[in-house]
């Protein structure tokens, strides 16, 4: 008995690729990070094994995240990684699977047919493209058939996706390249002003997830950490607190609740006042981070909810996408 080909969703983000098999769930969930070595070209490792190579490579060897900002910027090592992990689910199928892909509201024509060349090079029957933030609100369980609105705030690795949805479409749109990646950076560039001590991605990332916060918090928390001293060039200990973290991470916070701001302000009147009613779902990675929603909540006065599976909501919605497939495929030819 020959197996058919699978159908597949995949959130191909910035820092997480996380794919999503019919009938199974979600089956795979790995940094989009690649080492590959530079004097043969050849993949050396890719996901969870890569990350760990991040910032710790002889000159020969480069780990690199071939996603920036939410879209390719490095296509042929894109597609090696993408045809690694559709080899690791499908294992081996006679057809080649249809595949979902989820993008950001904003890319341009270029850059879709990049997302759908490097899929297809990859081993893929077929590719269907799905705005980030309609995938998010249908994981997020809500029903974006009815003819009323719904804002989603996606924050992912690379961009942050605002969405007024309503009838299954994007009323208004608006794709922000300040996310997760952002808040590393501030993280980094801070400590270095601050404190005098350089940090890798890594380290500023474990700060993010244990203090960060862009809220006051009540009872202020700490970590300690290691870097290199910029004055003497050795290793160095510093305890940062969560109330320098607010320092560090309100600027690329406060643009988020801008952008929604500007959103809103170009949403026509009858959705503003579902959304009123029914409040902003914010899903994605970067949104755990510590009063986000709060400080959303307070901006707008709108009341603010935090989607149950935050971070695999856009796999999810991918996967349930997935079911309406063949009324694609049928609608294509």
């Amino acid at each position: 008995m020959f197996k058919l080909g699978q159908d597949i969703g995949i959130d191909l983000g910035t820092a997480t690729v996380i794919a999503y098999v019919k009938g199974k769930g979600i089956v795979l969930r790995e940094p989009s990070v690649v080492a590959v070595d530079n004097n043969t070209g050849e993949v050396l490792a890719v996901g969870k094994e890569a990350r760990r190579m991040l910032g710790r490579t002889p000159g020969n060897i480069v780990a690199t995240r071939p996603l920036r900002d939410g879209v390719i910027s490095n296509y042929t090592v894109t597609e090696k990684m993408l045809k690694y992990f559709i080899n690791k689910i499908c294992g081996k199928f006679v057809f080649s699977p249809r595949i979902m892909i989820c993008i950001p509201s904003q890319v341009t024509e270029v850059e879709k047919k990049a997302v759908i060349d490097a899929a297809s090079q990859a081993g893929a029957r077929k590719v269907f493209l799905i705005e980030e933030p309609i995938a998010a609100a249908i994981g997020a369980g809500i029903d974006i058939s009815k003819p009323c609105g719904n804002m989603v705030v996606d924050i992912g690795g690379g961009t942050t996706d605002i969405a007024v949805i309503s009838l299954g479409g994007s009323v208004v749109s608006e794709s922000l390249k300040v996310a997760g990646d952002k808040f590393d950076e501030a993280i980094v560039k801070y400590i270095k002003r601050k404190h005098n001590v350089m940090i890798g991605e890594r380290t500023a990332e474990d700060l993010k997830i244990n203090i960060g916060c862009v809220y006051p918090k009540i009872q202020d928390t700490e970590m300690e950490i290691r870097g290199r001293d910029l004055i003497t060039g050795l290793p160095k200990n510093i305890t940062i607190h969560s109330s320098e973290m607010l320092e560090a991470l309100i600027e690329p916070a406060m643009m988020i609740v801008d952008s929604v701001h500007s959103v809103l302000e170009k949403t026509p009147p009858e959705l503003a006042a579902d959304i009123s009613d029914r409040g902003i779902y914010m899903t994605g990675g970067g949104c755990l981070i510590d009063g986000l929603d709060k400080l959303l909540q307070v901006k707008t006065g709108i009341n603010v909810m935090i989607a149950q599976e935050a971070i695999s909501c856009v796999a999810l919605g991918t996967g349930k996408a997935l079911d309406n497939l063949d009324t694609l495929d049928r609608g294509k030819k």
